[in-house]
């Protein structure tokens, strides 16, 4: 099995010194910067806007993958598309059309993603899965940077996996939540093919080889089962 994407949230950073945390992804080798956009609404903290993705945007030509943790997400779809994102991610929570607000994304010309929370099933966006191309799990209550990872939740991506092959989908699965050295072999056992870390990339000391460690153990663990 290939190595998962390693993608590094910009929420764990530093926001008085952002260019350095873009910097810091870059030299660590990983090729995805994650934006965690909050609303105060559909979680309690307020993080940034599009401006905030669009300045990054001028800066790096790293994939820029936006999670929109807000409510009503079609009515701020637009500012982000324009800020340059890559791909944009909703949550199903927060939004009745979810279809309509997929096809609207792709139809601008970037990749389209769905969210869920810890307490919604799979089963609550079976009917989007052969329309977007990333689905992320979260693995922990999203919100708040630095919290333990909930291990009900990857059964989760077994579900997706299964899914996905019976299909014939090509979605990627990402997982957002508690990730670290300490949690990845557990995590490697089910195979995501996105792991969205902050706190422990941003605490590291030396953040390409805490990316190295990172597949390291991800590559001891899946060959231990295959």
């Amino acid at each position: 099995m290939k190595d998962p994407i390693i993608a590094p949230s910009i929420l764990s950073a530093d926001f008085y010194d952002v260019r350095t945390a873009v910097q810091t992804i870059e030299s660590s080798g990983c090729s995805w910067l994650h934006l965690d956009v909050m609303d105060g609404q559909f979680v309690p903290p307020i993080t940034f806007g599009s401006k905030m993705v669009a300045d990054i945007r001028k800066k790096t030509s790293l994939f820029m993958d936006v999670h929109l943790m807000i409510t009503e997400p079609e009515r701020h779809i637009h500012s982000f598309v324009e800020s340059g994102a890559d791909a944009i991610t909703f949550h199903s929570e927060a939004c009745i059309h979810s279809h309509r607000l997929v096809q609207g994304i792709r139809h601008a010309g970037i990749k389209a993603g769905v969210s869920i929370v810890p307490s919604t099933p799979v089963s609550a966006i079976v009917h989007l899965l052969e329309f977007v191309d990333q689905v992320l799990v979260m693995t922990v209550n999203p919100g708040y940077g630095g919290q333990k990872l909930l291990p009900f939740c990857l059964g989760k991506i077994d579900e997706l996996r299964e899914i996905r092959a019976r299909n014939g989908l090509n979605f990627l699965i990402a997982i957002d939540g508690g990730i670290n050295l300490s949690t990845i072999p557990e995590i490697a056992v089910h195979k995501p093919d996105v792991l969205i870390m902050g706190s422990a990339f941003f605490n590291a000391q030396d953040t390409k080889l805490f990316v190295a460690n990172a597949f390291d153990a991800w590559r001891h663990t899946v060959a231990k089962f295959e």
